[in-house]
Formats: structure tokens, C-alpha cells, sequence
């Protein structure tokens, strides 16, 4: 029983990490600057879950946030023309983060019917054992 509590969490706390990661991409879609002020656009991150993920000083397997957070280096910025904004390169292109914003709320729509489905799970799991002790009783 605590098996399938474990595995349930492991799927709640990916889920988590996925809508955060989201939650940044959707507040960085117009970021053109980078955390030191300088000109550089956002970068989608992602994600990445792995299923052999081994939880440390346990013999249970689960969801993981493999690598933690990875950065979607394979877009090309979005190049807008805008000659008098203040990002604007020699040619008056501002080069904005390639998030697709619909992606992301599709993506968002599903992490959390995962995270839903998990907590599902989680509620029947706590009902097998109730009904188990009231068996046994």
C-alpha cells in the first residue's frame, strides 16, 4: 500500500515541477533580457521525467525530474520589428523567446489532469486500507 503511496507522490511532486517550469515560460513570453540585464530572450525550459528514477536509500521506483529542469536550446529567438525598442539590434529587430503560448497551456492542461489522476489514485489507496482495517477488525 505505502508502494502505491510513493509512486503517487513521485508523480506529484513531477507534475509540480512541470507546471512551474510552465508557469515560467508562460510569465517569460516577452523577457528580453537576461538575469544580468543584458540583451538575450528567455529560453523555453522543460521538464524531463525519467521512470527509472530510484528515490535515495530505497529499493521503490518512480517518477523523477530527471536532470531537474532543462533548457530548450534548439529554438531560434522570435525576431520582431521594432526599430525604436531599446533591445532592437542594428537592423531594428528585437529578438523575443519562441513560447508558443497555447503550447504551454495545452501542456499546462495536461500536467494537471496528471496531477489529478494522481491524487486520485492516492485517495483510493487510502480507501483499500481503511476498508483492509475495517476487515481485519
Amino acid at each position: 500500500m505505502f508502494r502505491s503511496l510513493d509512486l503517487s507522490t513521485s508523480g506529484l511532486l513531477a507534475q509540480r515541477e512541470r507546471m512551474n517550469a510552465i508557469a515560467g515560460n508562460i510569465a517569460n513570453v516577452d523577457t528580453t533580457r537576461d538575469a544580468d540585464g543584458k540583451p538575450s530572450p528567455f529560453q523555453r525550459r522543460m521538464a524531463v521525467f525519467s521512470s527509472e528514477y530510484q528515490a535515495p536509500g530505497s529499493d521503490q521506483r518512480g517518477v523523477g525530474v530527471d536532470y531537474k529542469i532543462e533548457i530548450d536550446k534548439q529554438q531560434p529567438p522570435r525576431l520582431v520589428f521594432e526599430p525604436g525598442h531599446p533591445d532592437a539590434n542594428a537592423d531594428g529587430y528585437v529578438a523575443y523567446p519562441d513560447i508558443n503560448v497555447v503550447t504551454e497551456f495545452t501542456n499546462a492542461i495536461e500536467a494537471s489532469r496528471a496531477y489529478e489522476a494522481n491524487v486520485v489514485a492516492i485517495e483510493l489507496s487510502k480507501q483499500m486500507s481503511q476498508t483492509s482495517l475495517r476487515i481485519l477488525a
